[in-house]
């Protein structure tokens, strides 16, 4: 199972200074407060036969939690919210534990199994499913080309000196590029120079394949013949015409609807940044560098920050490669618990398709 790498607040300096029923207290809180989406009595609390101790005692210790940063109260005869400190020891409380139920487990298992398309069709069914179980929005972000291995590559002349390039990963993500020759093309010297790249470069990353391209042409330039320096230059411009991954976004109209969504400027600033494909895509990449779950509360991230927000993310790859990245992004009041295990779940489930395609 991946590491879990977390942020910590500053707030959560006072963990170690929780009684273990004070920590328990806390979990009460957030879990009623992640049901109702009201702020937490003393008296709502004390009816938890658990703790054996009377409103005014919990009152006291949600005093001190609040002192502690964990929680706060909105208006002065209202109840208390947990804050995001709070919510990140919930998560590190249980981000280890969390297991999806057997339902859940048989429900993703089932509709990948139905996919044998491509790699598009995968990722967009892995955003749907995520939105569907977690009724909040899911972030999927497809392999960057570069981070693809190379099955085959076809060449097809348009009008004038453009050509059409189709790059087929192993995994099964098609990629189409256009780009321009210094001369025209015929359609038979293009496939002569598709089956040249097919047959030596098959099975290697296009990442590798761009360095080694580099190489060849300089190494060769100088008594290489007019064709092979044609294939090559070919593949070097599709390779460095490779552009960022796309991103697949499901489930920002029910998002709309949520309570914490209740003012115009918050409706602005979540269509804005579901608009910008290339902050999306920032904002997942780190799970690509720490290949594990990622959990990001309020401020600990550009986006989470902005839309007061929380992010649970993972990576997913073909064994130790990481090839891109998928999440939830929602209200930082969310189910963590089956939050963290269906992204968990998922991310495992999409590795283990694109392995089986390889």
């Amino acid at each position: 199972m991946p590491t879990t790498k977390a942020h910590r607040g500053s707030a959560h300096h006072g963990a170690s200074r929780l009684l273990p029923r004070d920590r328990q207290i806390l979990l009460d809180i957030i879990e009623t407060h992640t049901r109702s989406g009201e702020p937490v009595s003393s008296r709502a609390v004390s009816k938890h036969p658990q703790h054996h101790l009377s409103a005014a005692s919990i009152r006291n210790v949600m005093a001190d939690l609040e002192e502690l940063g964990y929680l706060l109260q909105p208006h002065t005869s209202a109840g208390r919210v947990p804050t995001a400190a709070a919510y990140r020891l919930y998560v590190e409380s249980l981000i280890e534990t969390t297991h999806l139920s057997q339902e859940d487990r048989r429900r993703i298992d089932e509709a990948f199994f139905t996919i044998d398309e491509d790699g598009d069709t995968l990722m967009g069914a892995a955003s749907r499913l995520l939105s569907e179980m977690s009724q909040q929005v899911a972030v999927v972000v497809r392999p960057k080309v570069e981070n693809t291995v190379l099955k085959a590559v076809d060449f097809i002349p348009l009008e004038g000196r453009r050509v059409l390039c189709v790059v087929v990963s192993t995994s099964g993500f098609v990629d189409n590029l256009v780009i321009e020759t210094d001369e025209p093309m015929a359609r038979r010297e293009l496939i002569r120079i598709s089956n040249y790249l097919s047959e030596h470069f098959a099975g290697v990353e296009l990442r590798e394949i761009r360095d080694r391209l580099v190489l060849m042409m300089a190494e060769e330039r100088a008594h290489v013949d007019r064709w092979l320096s044609q294939a090559l230059e070919l593949a070097q411009r599709t390779v460095a015409g490779c552009q960022a991954p796309d991103v697949f976004v499901e489930g920002t109209t029910a998002l709309l609807t949520r309570p914490e969504v209740r003012d115009v400027e918050s409706i602005r600033k979540i269509l804005d940044t579901f608009a910008d494909k290339a902050r999306l895509v920032r904002m997942l990449s780190s799970c690509l560098e720490s290949q594990g779950m990622r959990v990001y509360i309020g401020e600990e991230h550009e986006v989470t920050s902005a839309l007061d927000f929380s992010l649970v993310a993972t990576s997913y790859g073909i064994g130790q490669r990481a090839l891109g990245s998928l999440g939830i992004l929602g209200p930082a009041r969310m189910e963590y618990p089956r939050i963290v295990a269906l992204v968990r779940y998922l991310g495992e489930t999409v590795s283990r398709t694109l392995a089986a395609r390889c």
